[in-house]
């Protein structure tokens, strides 16, 4: 298994999002994803404001749909926003990173850290009868930036 730290900058529209994801070798998908083409497992995330030891509360705009631009919203215990949020996002080797678990499903993160799944893309627009995809940002108000898996006929 590897475990290895690493800091990426991804440009979403016009922003700068900058994250720690820490692949700690294969995980298995969300339950909600596990049977979904091109689930490739989940990673740990960090936010850009990631607050050490805290357990912060998060709602997610979209559930897990790779298709959607999804924007993760933090909240307080009762689902309160409290002006924290982040989008979805594509890695470097072109997966989609999709927050999870559930539309307006208010949840933790322990430590400030969450677990979103990753998809591929192609393989999830070809479960959709398409001839493939790619992971492109696209707009997911409240928040700024986020990405989602477009597919070609």
């Amino acid at each position: 298994m590897r475990n290895e730290s690493i800091v990426i900058a991804i440009p979403l529209i016009a922003s700068l999002f900058i994250a720690t994801l820490v692949f700690a070798g294969d995980s298995e998908p969300s339950a909600g994803a596990a049977e979904m083409p091109g689930a490739t497992g989940t990673i740990e995330f960090k936010p850009e404001d990631w607050q050490e030891g805290v357990t912060s509360w998060w709602k997610d705009t979209d559930g897990i749909g790779p298709g959607v631009a999804g924007c993760h919203i933090g909240t307080d215990e009762e689902g309160e926003p409290n002006g924290r949020m982040f989008g979805e996002a594509c890695l470097p080797d072109g997966r989609l990173v999709e927050s999870n678990p559930g539309k307006d499903r208010v949840h933790s993160h322990a430590n400030d850290t969450g677990h979103p799944d990753t998809f591929d893309c192609v393989l999830w627009c070809q479960g959709q009868g398409k001839s493939g995809g790619s992971c492109e940002a696209a707009p997911a108000p409240p928040c700024e930036a986020s990405a989602r898996c477009v597919c070609t006929d």
